[in-house]
């Protein structure tokens, strides 16, 4: 049955008022020839047929690809109960929690969600999630600002290129110098960045492991940014923290990351979400919503949205950012992730990833005119060097079934010859070794 929400008056109405004389005057823009004379479809099928047949066509099209790209979003495993009980009416049409009487089973998420963050980044203080990494991180930036009352910040070159974006694009506007060091080949320019941090400085950003795949301890860089008077930002990949030590072990004062990689799908770029954590004494510089632990008039336990006038903030001379959302839903399912892997189960997680990245560094460096770029260790991601542009071979791989990685020139001119390879714990021996195959033929075939 055909549904049209105007009446017919509502329509002759609405078309009145644009100056047109019926409906077929808005398609008048389309040459005759090219509209469509008959839709010609087919009877109608049930769900269970039509997914057949999208399948199929799926199939058809070679569309199965085997993805070794990271670069921030990751493809893994994702257990089943994520999706069951993310999917319960109870979350997911919860609406924002603003009276707690009423929304006690969110908070409470919430809450634990904030819990499970300070876990695995080692710091004291979370909020309820950010809209993604790269706002997580320009948040942080905007946090040191406000903190140390001053006016710059240093970052790192090896920080994902998007999000470095962001965090410029967050403090263009604003009186903030960003000093952008470029990496030290694949690693962090750890003396570039001490040497950089002025009486000015509000804070260091650097990532863990960064864009290249290394790892770094930053312990000294730590020490070095307080001994200024300045903050350390990290932007961590929460999945390698269950093998790698955490942002807060390391001295760090403000830990950020994508948190798509907990039990949240690939999705075209969204929707995921950013997490944030902090030292417990700069709490009240947190964006956005913090859940806490409170009782009631019979002192019974309960949830509250607190510290904050909602999250928007009454006053905006007094706001700390203009965020005013978060991902619950996501941060949710984030949240099912870690719990049902559990703390053995998250460090084994970890673990298989690094162990086949291993293999897969031993298996792809080994290939004719193929080296590693990577001077550090690495964790699961880790850049190639090869004898031909990345780009053109990731697009011939590409038409073989293969995403081999991320071309590093499209990020840094001048570096065509290097690819950032990503595996995680779905890609197996037979997956590598046929993209070792593929990556052999495309470059001397």
């Amino acid at each position: 049955m055909g549904y049209c929400p105007n009446t017919p008056e509502e329509i002759r109405d609405m078309l009145a008022v644009i100056g047109a004389s019926g409906v077929a005057d808005l398609f008048a823009p389309i040459p005759e020839e090219l509209r469509a004379k008959s839709f010609n479809l087919p009877a109608g099928v049930s769900e269970f047929e039509l997914m057949a047949l999208m399948r199929e066509k799926a199939r058809q099209g070679g569309t199965e690809i085997v993805p070794f790209i990271g670069g921030g979003i990751y493809d893994h495993i994702i257990p089943a109960a994520v999706d069951h009980l993310s999917g319960r009416a109870e979350f997911y049409t919860a609406y924002t929690p603003y009276q707690p009487e009423c929304a006690q089973g969110t908070l409470q998420a919430l809450y634990e969600y904030q819990s499970a963050i300070c876990r695995l980044t080692g710091m004291e203080a979370s909020n309820a999630s950010l809209y993604d990494g790269g706002t997580a991180l320009a948040e942080a930036a905007l946090m040191a600002l406000r903190i140390t009352g001053r006016h710059a910040v240093v970052l790192d070159g090896s920080v994902n290129p998007l999000h470095r974006e962001v965090v410029c694009g967050y403090l263009a506007s604003l009186e903030a110098g960003v000093c952008q060091l470029p990496p030290a080949g694949c690693e962090v320019d750890l003396a570039g960045l001490m040497n950089s941090i002025t009486e000015e400085t509000a804070a260091v950003i650097v990532q863990h492991p960064n864009f290249f795949g290394s790892v770094a301890d930053l312990t000294e860089l730590a020490k070095k940014a307080h001994e200024q008077g300045a903050l350390l930002i990290v932007s961590c990949y929460p999945i390698a923290m269950g093998l790698l030590k955490s942002p807060g072990e390391m001295g760090a004062d403000i830990a950020v990351g994508e948190g798509q990689s907990l039990g949240n799908p690939l999705s075209f770029g969204g929707p995921y979400f950013g997490f944030i954590a902090t030292r417990k004494r700069f709490i009240r510089n947190l964006p956005g919503r913090i859940v806490g632990e409170t009782v009631d008039a019979q002192g019974r336990r309960g949830y509250v949205l607190t510290l904050q006038a909602r999250e928007q903030h009454i006053k905006r001379h007094k706001a700390t950012s203009n965020i005013c959302s978060n991902q619950s839903l996501c941060a949710l399912r984030g949240l099912i992730f870690v719990a049902s892997l559990g703390k053995k189960g998250f460090a084994d997680l970890a673990l298989l990833n690094y162990d086949k990245a291993e293999y897969a560094k031993s298996v792809l460096g080994a290939l004719k005119g193929v080296s590693l770029a990577n001077a550090a260790p690495t964790f699961n991601e880790f850049t190639l060097k090869l004898p031909k542009p990345a780009a053109e071979v990731v697009a011939r791989l590409l038409d073989r079934g293969v995403a081999a990685g991320v071309p590093v020139a499209g990020y840094y001119p001048g570096r065509e010859d290097e690819l950032v390879v990503t595996v995680t714990e779905k890609r197996t021996k037979a997956e590598i070794d046929a993209l070792a195959a593929r990556l052999e033929e495309a470059l001397w075939n």
